[in-house]
């Protein structure tokens, strides 16, 4: 991108809370948090400094399957970040004080998502969808793992899962690829290889229903279903039913619970797609002597496109939202390096937009009715925060 002034470089490692044991349940997050904690060479202190002089931004996030760190600046400081995570991706200091004041923070964090039943709601789903797997636990982590941990068992993980067979360096903006393959080559020279995590598939099994009792303002509720994995042919399929039924302004749900009956502020579906499973969920918030109506409603919003598909009409209108947004998005460097770094780490490629356009063009509604009926068709879980008993929602879905 030699037009913009900008370049955002970022490591993607992956390896997230899912390659996690039990006793190893917020390891990941952990490890996000103190790989910014200091190196050998530079303190926390001197890492934000340094960064804050440039006028930069540095950040990192984990997920269940991977954990990414980036930093973004004006192009010609680029040496800078990449000299700051090449620091903290091979040589990060892991001091026992720092571990100990950081656990602190991420309980704090725990905290702070354990208030929010909009995030509860979603981490209770997974659970049910998921249940006894590494998916369906929460990327914070366990409160007791965190109190616990010790640096021998950090470093340990990091010493395992942070190595060049397991991640994917991306750039973007006004960068000179030759150059920064240079300097990833050379600050990785001689180290162990290494390679992706081994993984286990979620077994068949599935809680119907989870209630967890609150004195809310607003039910959440999040219904949903198993789906395909994220390399799967019927994906593209599964994007533009996925936009139709509670993607978009102009979504069947959006319409009919917001727009038509003023039930909810929001409701959004969403398909989150593993290495090995996926699952289509609807989310919604709405007053607790609603809920029953939302859920009824959504329901048959559900069962219709299961037993129809969508109209050429729809499938149009996703097909063109689905390409803007994409080329809206690429409008940034850090958001074109996310798409390159996030592509090659779990697809193996990056496809053009051009290619990426054609894929979506070319699933006809006969495909996307196909992936409703067998994907929708299947059996529901609901997850529900809310006042309620824990048999409010007993055969509700049959």
């Amino acid at each position: 991108m030699p037009q913009v002034a900008s370049a955002c470089v970022g490591y993607w490692v992956g390896t997230g809370s899912r390659d996690e044991t039990e006793a190893q349940a917020g390891i990941s997050h952990f490890l996000e948090h103190l790989l910014f904690k200091g190196t050998a060479g530079r303190s926390a202190r001197e890492i934000a400094e340094a960064v804050d002089a440039v006028g930069g931004d540095m950040n990192a996030f984990t997920t269940k399957e991977y954990t990414a760190f980036y930093v973004r600046a004006l192009a010609e400081d680029l040496g800078l970040g990449l000299e700051i995570l090449g620091d903290i991706m091979t040589a990060p200091a892991l001091r026992k004080e720092e571990v100990d004041a950081e656990r602190q923070v991420i309980l704090e964090e725990v905290l702070m998502h354990l208030d929010e039943p909009s995030d509860v709601v979603q981490e209770r789903f997974a659970a049910a969808v998921f249940p006894g797997h590494t998916l369906g636990r929460e990327v914070l982590g366990l409160p007791e793992v965190i109190n616990s941990v010790e640096v021998p068992e950090i470093r340990a993980f990091f010493e395992g899962h942070y190595r060049p067979g397991n991640i994917v360096v991306a750039a973007a903006g006004d960068v000179d690829h030759a150059r920064l393959a240079e300097v990833i080559e050379a600050r990785f020279a001689g180290a162990p290889l290494g390679g992706p995590p081994k993984r286990h598939q979620p077994g068949p099994a599935q809680r119907q229903v989870d209630v967890l009792g609150r004195e809310t303002e607003q039910a959440q509720l999040v219904l949903g279903v198993r789906a395909p994995e994220r390399r799967a042919p019927e994906r593209f399929a599964l994007n533009l039913l996925n936009h139709s039924l509670g993607g978009g302004l102009s979504s069947r749900l959006f319409q009919k619970i917001r727009e038509e009956r003023g039930l909810a502020y929001s409701i959004v579906s969403e398909r989150v797609a593993y290495q090995d499973a996926g699952a289509l969920a609807v989310s919604v918030g709405t007053a607790p002597e609603r809920a029953a109506q939302v859920l009824e409603l959504t329901l048959a919003e559900i069962a219709e496109l299961a037993a129809h598909g969508v109209s050429d009409e729809e499938l149009a209108l996703a097909k063109s939202h689905l390409r803007a947004d994409t080329l809206l998005s690429l409008e940034e460097s850090g958001s074109r390096m996310s798409r390159i770094g996030a592509s090659l780490l779990l697809y193996d490629e990056v496809l053009a937009i051009d290619e990426l356009a054609a894929r979506y063009e070319t699933v006809s509604s006969d495909e996307i009715a196909e992936v409703a009926g067998r994907v929708l068709g299947g059996e529901m879980v609901l997850a529900v925060v809310g006042p309620f008993e824990d048999s409010a929602f007993s055969g509700v879905l049959g």
